[in-house]
């Protein structure tokens, strides 16, 4: 756990697990998904389990999710710099941090160009509105201008750039601001996965698996907004949440007896895969929502 702000995120598990590990003969279950293996497969060594980080990322730190769930390029999917300007609120500045640092490890999945160095920009005007120094941020986009580091470094300075703005905040008892900025990322992150990852014509099981799985990160972020509902903004997104987690508490993931790992020191669950009972009209109506939700975001 890396604080505050490491709550942005993608397709991670929180540390409360609920999901039921196996199914009680006397009832009929199928799955509508599963990312089991075949029982006829021709490999006769055990299955490789599976990571699922239930700790809490940075927004760059989860370019890597976004590279081993082979996200495709699409710079439309992305908030526009543009918007940045009239972003006059602070909530619509927070909110909006989180989902343009979002975007930022998005792009890095693509290599570092023009667009990443204005989103770095973007990134620490944004904050600037916030009241937090754009110290923070200045380094690591005189590297990329040079050209001169290597993308690993970036990832390097941007995460080291974000725990002094965490630091920033909670100093000044501005913790909700933080909040906010974890709800914009989340929110985001999602969008991205339903829109460029989920296609409903064709849905991929392992696909499926990490868009269902947010069923129990979305627990804990209510739970982490809860903190500051003296926010009346917090409050306001909290409800919408809420609804949206109806869609989620529709269905069940399950594991076989005996296949779930729990690693409390790196903050994993190692499994071969999962059944799930979530159904593609489901799916549509979270990818529909979490649309909708953040287009209110984005909007000035």
């Amino acid at each position: 756990m890396k604080g505050i702000l490491c709550f942005f995120m993608i397709l991670l598990l929180p540390v409360v697990f609920s999901c039921k590990r196996g199914v009680k003969e006397k009832y009929a279950f199928t799955p509508a998904f599963s990312t089991y293996r075949s029982d006829s497969t021709k490999n006769t060594g055990p299955a490789p389990k599976n990571e699922i980080f239930y700790g809490i990322l940075t927004p760059v730190e989860i370019c890597t999710i976004f590279n081993r769930l082979g996200i495709s390029y699409n710079n439309a999917t992305l908030n526009p710099i543009s918007n940045r300007d009239q972003y006059l609120s602070s909530s619509k500045a927070s909110i909006n941090t989180g989902i343009y640092g979002v975007d930022f490890g998005y792009l890095k999945v693509f290599g570092i160009g023009q667009q990443m160095i204005d989103y770095m920009v973007t990134i620490r005007e944004m904050s600037n509105k916030l009241g937090i120094p754009d110290s923070y941020l200045t380094e690591p986009i005189k590297r990329v201008e040079s050209d001169i580091s290597e993308p690993d470094t970036i990832l390097f300075l941007m995460n080291d750039a974000y725990t002094k703005m965490e630091a920033h905040l909670r100093e000044e008892g501005r913790e909700s601001t933080a909040g906010l900025m974890v709800m914009g990322g989340w929110v985001e992150a999602m969008f991205i996965s339903t829109q460029l990852v989920y296609n409903p014509e064709r849905p991929d099981p392992e696909v499926i698996q990490k868009i269902a799985e947010q069923k129990y990160t979305l627990t804990t972020l209510l739970s982490f907004l809860k903190n500051y509902y003296d926010d009346h903004v917090v409050v306001y997104y909290s409800k919408k949440l809420k609804y949206l987690k109806n869609y989620f508490d529709s269905f069940d993931i399950y594991f076989k007896k005996g296949d779930l790992e729990i690693d409390t020191a790196k903050q994993v669950f190692r499994s071969t895969g999962s059944k799930m009972t979530v159904t593609v009209e489901t799916l549509n109506k979270i990818r529909d929502y979490i649309s909708r939700l953040r287009k209110e975001m984005v909007t000035p």
